[in-house]
């Protein structure tokens, strides 16, 4: 899995300003990088889901269907998005488990509508759980609507904040890297000797950092221990 996102990053959740990507980008890289297997374009924004007298901060994400088997993620109940859904823009979503926990309890979820803003988004699936991530987050904690609905009802422009990419069963996740930066590089019009206004991001090495973070504070406490 590799990550694409517009600037690169300063540190503490900063990142250098940039433009952002294009649904156009996502198709260009499955079609001109050919370790890609599949690219989700995504936008994302913290709002409050609400449910009758319950209501959660959570993480609303406007994607596609790529964006479930990008992410590994499979269905616990009902279905993903219809083609003409994802055309329309219609109100709909799928949920996580820590979704469904804080507003319905133990309440089948599908079939519901909950207000996010001003949108009554029914509920048309649950995802299995996957708990949390490499760097701790809950990714149970999340709902993902069409990603032309987020446009007009949420953003109010038809900007790419992300790009989640799977490479090939096999293939060197370095050299689709590679590929993805030079393309993205030729899309942006960047000239030789300037610097990338975007990065990406490959989730093996983003594990293998945490690592050994952990390893280094597991020595330093078993250092203070002794």
């Amino acid at each position: 899995l590799l990550f694409v996102r517009p600037g690169q990053r300063l540190g503490h959740g900063q990142r250098t300003a940039a433009p952002p990507f294009e649904l156009d980008d996502a198709e260009a890289i499955l079609r001109e990088v050919s370790g890609v297997a599949e690219v989700a374009p995504q936008s994302s924004q913290a709002m409050v889901a609400v449910y009758c007298n319950e209501n959660w901060n959570t993480a609303v994400t406007g994607s596609d269907n790529r964006y479930f088997p990008v992410g590994n993620w499979e269905l616990a109940q009902g279905r993903y998005f219809s083609d003409s859904e994802l055309r329309a823009g219609k109100s709909v979503c799928v949920i996580g488990e820590t979704v469904r926990q804080k507003l319905f309890g133990a309440q089948v979820p599908i079939g519901s509508k909950i207000r996010l803003k001003k949108i009554s988004c029914e509920i048309i699936g649950l995802l299995k759980s996957k708990g949390q991530s490499a760097g701790g987050s809950d990714q149970d904690d999340t709902i993902v609507i069409p990603l032309r609905t987020f446009w007009r009802r949420i953003a109010g422009n038809q900007d790419v904040q992300r790009l989640r990419i799977s490479a090939r069963e096999g293939v060197s996740t370095a050299r689709v890297q590679r590929d993805i930066e030079n393309l993205m590089r030729e899309r942006r019009r960047i000239a030789p000797g300037e610097e990338d206004d975007f990065s990406v991001m490959d989730m093996q090495e983003i594990v293998r950092t945490l690592t050994g973070t952990t390893r280094i504070l597991t020595a330093l406490l078993g250092a203070v221990a002794a």
